[in-house]
């Protein structure tokens, strides 16, 4: 009866996925059934250790966290857990040999959300966003590549980059609950008290840039997993344009959305793209 529980299990994972990211959800279901499911572990398991940093404020975060964390380290070692967002994910991490520092850098970036709220240097900067974004980009790569170290190797600073992309703009589109609600500033020598169209700029240039980059891996991606990663890209992409157009006093005042009929609009341009070998 094993394989019920962990059929389960999958299943709770795509309800977190669907739950807590529509557009996360809808990229996903574009992805081949040999891998969709596994994508859904890993969103699982990263939303709720997310989750317990940002959300449970009337809780002992530490506390839950820890445990979540022992709890962990307990499924990845005897292969199940009784925790089925965690008993998921365990099945993907060793069904793809996902290497463990991944897993350990981003549960030190959950780990500072708990103690830091603003990140003064580039260097703290670039070591949360590696640990929050990178390397779920890694994990789900090493799903897409199906473990080829080769391809792997190939493709990861691309990974990255998309990582880094996705994240920034979840950054700038959540300025005022980050740094109203749980006194977080993500970017460094930037003022988020009086943001600017220079400083706004500067932040959406340099999610351009890793946008370049993480598109040139798109492109070298398996045909599973292309026509998802392409229509995240595009979403992403878009709501960064909407972020671009949106003056900097409405983005500290308000949480700009791409609407559910522009997603579909997007899905589909993406398709026609997609099955005309353009991407």
């Amino acid at each position: 009866m094993k394989d019920t529980f962990d059929q389960v299990s999958y299943q709770c994972s795509k309800i977190v996925t669907k739950r807590y990211s529509t557009s996360f959800a809808l990229a996903t279901k574009m992805l081949h059934s040999s891998i969709r499911g596994h994508i859904y572990n890993i969103y699982g398991f990263v939303r709720f250790a997310d989750e317990i940093v940002d959300t449970f404020h009337d809780y002992d975060k530490e506390i839950l966290f820890n445990k979540f964390e022992e709890e962990l380290e307990a499924s990845l070692r005897d292969k199940i857990s009784l925790n089925p967002i965690l008993n998921s994910f365990q099945h993907t991490y060793h069904a793809f040999n996902i290497p463990k520092h991944l897993v350990d850098s981003f549960m030190k970036s959950m780990r500072m959300d708990l103690v830091k709220n603003i990140y003064r240097t580039d260097a703290e900067y670039k070591e949360y966003i590696y640990g929050s974004a990178d390397v779920v980009g890694l994990m789900c790569l090493q799903v897409f590549v199906k473990g080829n170290v080769e391809e792997y190797n190939k493709l990861k600073e691309s990974a990255m980059a998309l990582g880094s992309a996705f994240q920034k703009v979840n950054f700038l589109r959540d300025v005022k609950a980050d740094f109203e609600e749980l006194n977080r500033s993500y970017f460094p020598n930037t003022n988020l008290k009086e943001l600017d169209e220079t400083s706004k700029k500067r932040i959406v240039d340099e999610i351009k840039a890793d946008f370049k980059k993480g598109y040139e891996g798109i492109v070298g991606l398996p045909t599973e997993a292309k026509f998802g990663v392409y229509t995240a890209y595009k979403y992403y992409y878009k709501l960064l344009y909407k972020l671009q157009s949106t003056p900097s006093l409405e983005i500290k005042n308000a949480r700009i959305r791409v609407p559910n009929y522009q997603k579909f609009g997007l899905l589909a341009r993406s398709y026609v793209k997609f099955k005309m070998n353009l991407v």
